[in-house]
């Protein structure tokens, strides 16, 4: 694999981030199941997603001089209920113009970062099973997998399962 272009840089997302942001997402959204999502996020929904984004569940962004925003991640609480407070669940998303270039390992090592400074003890990440290069991401910054749900998507007329990693911190 190339390794990471030396003019990434990893910050905090800010929300002139957001049509950047959007634009990953969607196409994720309208051409491949890394999203279990059916719906393109309008520009306010991106940014309202931002807005909500602070603290541990900070949204960072990776960019380039040349063509900025190239990928993103992000932590989420896990489930509601208080004793799973110090678990969060990632997500990361790369531009397909941009990927194996290193930048999901630098945005993945920065999110796990950014949990570990938190306090939080686990992370997980819910990934479609067929994705081989997220699995292999994941599994590169200490992810293992620990169980897989079958057939709990339905995206392009098909039944997808979902591989479930974690990490502890």
């Amino acid at each position: 694999m190339p390794t990471r272009p030396t003019a990434v840089s990893i910050r905090l997302a800010t929300l002139d981030d957001a049509g950047s942001i959007r634009s990953i997402y969607n196409h994720e959204v309208e051409a491949h199941t890394s999203t279990f999502d059916l719906t393109p996020r309008s520009l306010e929904e991106q940014r309202n997603w931002l807005a909500e984004r602070s603290g541990g569940f900070s949204a960072i962004v990776a960019t380039l001089a040349d063509d900025g925003v190239v990928g993103f991640a992000s932590l989420s609480p896990f489930k509601d209920r208080a004793a799973y407070r110090t678990t969060v669940e990632s997500s990361v998303y790369v531009s397909r113009d941009h990927g194996r270039l290193g930048i999901g390992t630098g945005l993945m090592e920065h999110l796990l970062s950014v949990a570990r400074d938190s306090g939080f003890h686990c992370v997980v990440a819910r990934i479609t099973a067929e994705s081989e290069s997220s699995r292999a991401l994941h599994a590169a910054v200490g992810f293992e997998l620990v169980g897989i749900e079958r057939e709990v998507g339905r995206k392009f007329g098909r039944w997808l399962d979902v591989a479930i990693m974690q990490v502890m911190l």
